[in-house]
């Protein structure tokens, strides 16, 4: 009934912002490791309904998203990096504001929150 995997890949414009936009696609990618995540509805909260997955799992929903592009683009490509380098990318559990709105405006919310601060 709830599947966050799913909700991503049936939403046009996050479909059309992995697709066009390479940091976004990264950063979406290392929202999704590891991370817990609720639907909003009451339903999902009361039975307390939690979707997660692994990295290599997240690498894979963003290169299927993106057109069968090779996971291993993806599978590693925030390890090493102290919140985000010059390109925009995030290490693997982060959540970007921008991520983190765009999965409350499909109905998830974020329940685990590995880093507490923001990148400036």
């Amino acid at each position: 009934m709830f599947n966050l995997e799913r909700d991503l890949r049936i939403t046009t414009w996050i479909i059309d912002k992995v697709r066009g936009q390479e940091t976004y696609a990264q950063n979406l990618y290392a929202a999704l490791c590891n991370n817990d995540y609720q639907p909003q509805e009451v339903w999902g909260i009361l039975n307390n309904i939690r979707w997660n997955c692994s990295w290599r799992a997240a690498a894979l929903i963003i290169a299927e998203i993106r057109d069968r592009e090779s996971a291993d683009v993806w599978y590693g490509s925030g390890s090493g990096i102290k919140h985000r380098d010059l390109a925009g990318f995030v290490e693997e559990s982060y959540v970007t504001p921008e991520v983190e709105t765009d999965l409350n405006v499909i109905g998830w919310q974020l329940i685990t929150r590995r880093f507490f601060d923001y990148p400036d």
